[in-house]
């Protein structure tokens, strides 16, 4: 059985979407997991009252008085509040009573609590928000989408193998192909981490390195190599471009609401909503930590706290935290600085 500890104060609207994204896995997805609600406990027991019926015997509270909120300074959040839902939760994680964590909590602290907490695998320098964008025929993975603004090459050549273990081994491409994304393809462009950062890339045999791409390239096949697997940038770009895919689903929205209002309940585009709406990936996986934790959106509804857990789930079923141990232990590749 494998055990999700959800951080159940993170979110902008805690509990009640957390207790109900718990409530619908519990009812939804394969009763191969249980869950554990971190947070206040009279809180959380007032939001489970609204959902009569639900499995107990899969599902426990363990009380943590204190919450970490958006705008706690990350590091001294984590150390100043021993008590706070995360921390108490990471500590679940981290002495073995549960196998991964998800929080809709303050980004930068997760990363940093997950990151003294769990502390990192052999190889890692930093941590690194794994964010999978759709496309038709699955998904691709940008990496970074948030943790790290300022990288040098290394670490994001370190951003390049962890993905590719995340495509290779959770995902199941046998041989996923990395680019970096860049103001343009030719080996003379970006600034000069990311130039460097091409020509070590060129060197890393373990790495499939397709070279520079643009923001076209990331959801639409590359017009010479296909569709690209992962994607490789900064925490800054990472982020601009998750939050502006993001916005697609409101901006369907509204044309639709202004151009074509009848349109909106039509079920032929009820796919394509899904497809646009966040809430069906739940969180981010956060790699290169030692276990499973997922990062989800601040505003995620119970349907995206419910695919955080699938996530988690999936993630602890096929090794995530192993493969990654495995993977960078290995000594230095040709080319790493």
């Amino acid at each position: 059985m494998i055990r999700v500890a959800l951080d159940a104060m993170g979110g902008d609207s805690a509990p009640g979407p957390e207790v109900a994204g718990a409530v619908m896995a519990l009812r939804e997805l394969p009763p191969d997991f249980e869950l554990t609600l971190v947070g206040r406990t009279a809180d959380v027991e007032a939001e489970l009252a609204r959902h009569p019926g639900v499995d107990r015997s899969r599902l426990r509270v363990v009380d943590a008085a204190d919450v970490i909120s958006m705008t706690d300074k990350p590091i001294a959040a984590v150390r100043k509040k021993p008590n706070s839902s995360l921390v108490v939760g990471l500590n679940l994680h981290r002495t073995g009573e549960v196998d991964a964590i998800i929080s809709a909590g303050n980004t930068g602290a997760t990363l940093a609590g997950s990151t003294i907490l769990l502390g990192l695998h052999d190889g890692v320098d930093r941590a690194a928000v794994a964010s999978p964008f759709p496309i038709p025929d699955g998904s691709v993975l940008v990496v970074d989408a948030g943790a790290n603004v300022d990288c040098t090459s290394k670490e994001l050549v370190n951003f390049a193998r962890l993905g590719t273990i995340y495509m290779r081994d959770l995902v199941g491409v046998a041989e996923p192909k990395v680019g970096l994304l860049n103001v343009g393809e030719e080996d003379e462009k970006g600034g000069a981490i990311v130039r460097e950062t091409h020509q070590l890339l060129k060197q890393q045999p373990r790495i499939r390195y397709i070279g520079n791409i643009e923001g076209r390239d990331i959801v639409v096949p590359h017009p010479t190599h296909g569709q690209v697997d992962v994607v490789v940038c900064d925490g800054l770009v990472g982020n601009a471009v998750l939050k502006f895919y993001e916005s697609m689903g409101a901006l369907v929205t509204r044309l639709l609401t202004k151009e074509s209002p009848d349109l909106l309940g039509a079920k032929e585009l009820a796919p394509l909503m899904r497809f646009l709406d966040y809430s069906e990936y739940g969180g981010a996986p956060l790699l290169g930590v030692r276990g499973v934790s997922i990062i989800a959106h601040g505003a995620s509804t119970a349907s995206a706290i419910k695919n955080a857990i699938r996530r988690a789930v999936v993630s602890v079923a096929r090794g995530l935290s192993d493969h990654t141990a495995a993977e960078m232990a290995q000594h230095e590749l040709p080319g790493s600085m």
